[in-house]
């Protein structure tokens, strides 16, 4: 939305209205949210100010302060990043108050948003409007201008990362003004923006393809690891969607192979399976006994997944074609350290997703047909864990495979 006429110029502002008319928006330094942390809780920061803006107007009179004083502005969301990508000691700008759906255009399968909306919040009013997100990776608490502007994916091999989904962006540059860029209008800064981490302007609105709300049948069977490997090109292609949940102590593979469908939803719905125990437990069960499950419900409630527990991650992009290679070397050192007492253990199974090539500049699967490959450590009970060694060793190989790093991890 465009700057009321009302609006005093910022050039006529001195300082002290300049302070004024920002108090309401700062975050008191005696207030808990004085300082940043991430969800995980993995890394903090103290930003000089943090500014909670409720306009696109608030948003001009933070980056107008910032310039008069040189200050660094750092945009955040709700901080569900693993990484430290917003921490700064410069000016923080929270853009969770910024979160309404602008615009629904139904029949040209595209909406307006405004960059602080949590994919969750998008979910339910798109769902209302019998539409949907064509893709989403494994959880929707992140707002709709983090993912973009780290190239998030979710599943597919003929799926891009989620910024491929993106037709214009409105931003607030660093020099105040404000700008829509698509890739017909200023299609350098559209294309550096859609994975840009934050570094060519406040992203204040996101235009978004989305289609028509679908659901997804997906099929989860348990095969042994080298079976997978040997079958990789006709798993990964027979579905729409296919990911993979690599149990290096049982030496198996979980596959999760989604389809859109007109079948009626089939979602597994009882309360011991939503509940802690059921998630958690009964699964973990299921997959050591390689039972076969159907399951079919609203396309996001099958992307998802409840990433309940604060914990370190990383996760890598390689070339589609150096999967097979990568996974048996991946395969040789956790044989090695499941045999040493001693040895590195995940927490969770390794995950491997998989996306397709894209033009983003700054996106990991620009140029290449790409298979995402990422482990976890959790942190039980907020208790921080040993994970920098385990680390170390799964992104040595990941590198060696042509790896790039997931910036948002």
């Amino acid at each position: 939305m465009s700057t009321p006429t009302t609006m005093v110029q910022l050039s006529t502002i001195d300082l002290a209205q300049l302070y004024g008319l920002l108090q309401p928006i700062i975050v008191s330094h005696t207030s808990s949210n004085a300082k940043f942390a991430n969800w995980s809780e993995t890394f903090t920061c103290s930003p000089l100010a943090i500014f909670e803006p409720e306009t696109e107007y608030h948003c001009e009179l933070i980056l107008e302060l910032a310039r008069r004083e040189g200050r660094v502005v750092r945009a955040v969301g709700v901080g569900h990043s693993p990484s430290d990508l917003a921490c700064t000691t410069g000016y923080m700008l929270r853009t969770t108050k910024l979160n309404r759906l602008l615009e629904i255009h139904a029949d040209k399968r595209y909406v307006i948003a405004q960059a602080g909306i949590t994919l969750d919040a998008l979910h339910s009013e798109l769902s209302s409007n019998g539409l949907a997100m064509i893709n989403v990776g494994s959880i929707s608490d992140q707002t709709l201008g983090g993912i973009v502007t780290t190239a998030t994916h979710g599943t597919g091999i003929n799926y891009g990362v989620i910024s491929t989904h993106v037709m214009g962006l409105t931003l607030l540059l660093a020099d105040g003004s404000r700008v829509f860029c698509s890739r017909h209008e200023r299609p350098d800064l559209f294309i550096a923006s859609i994975c840009g981490l934050g570094s060519t302007g406040l992203i204040l609105t996101v235009t978004l393809e989305v289609e028509p709300a679908f659901r997804l049948k997906e099929v989860q069977q348990t095969i042994g690891f080298h079976e997978c490997v040997r079958s990789l090109d006709s798993l990964v292609t027979a579905s729409e969607h296919v990911r993979f949940w690599w149990f290096p102590a049982a030496d198996t593979m979980r596959i999760f192979s989604a389809d859109r469908t007109a079948e009626p939803a089939k979602p597994v719905g009882s309360w011991l399976w939503d509940s802690f125990f059921g998630f958690h437990v009964v699964q973990f069960l299921l997959f050591a006994a390689s039972t076969k499950v159907i399951v079919i419900d609203e396309s996001f409630r099958i992307f998802n997944l409840d990433c309940r527990y604060q914990q370190h991650t990383t996760e890598w992009a390689i070339p589609y074609q150096n999967t097979k290679a990568c996974l048996r070397d991946l395969h040789d050192w956790m044989t090695h350290e499941l045999s040493d007492p001693q040895g590195l253990r995940p927490h969770w199974p390794i995950e491997v997703r998989f996306s397709d090539s894209d033009d983003i500049w700054l996106s990991p699967s620009n140029g290449r047909k790409t298979c995402w490959i990422g482990i976890v450590q959790f942190k039980p009970y907020g208790f921080d864990v040993p994970y920098k060694k385990l680390f170390e060793r799964f992104e040595a190989i990941l590198f060696s495979h042509g790896g790039r790093p997931h910036w948002a991890k």
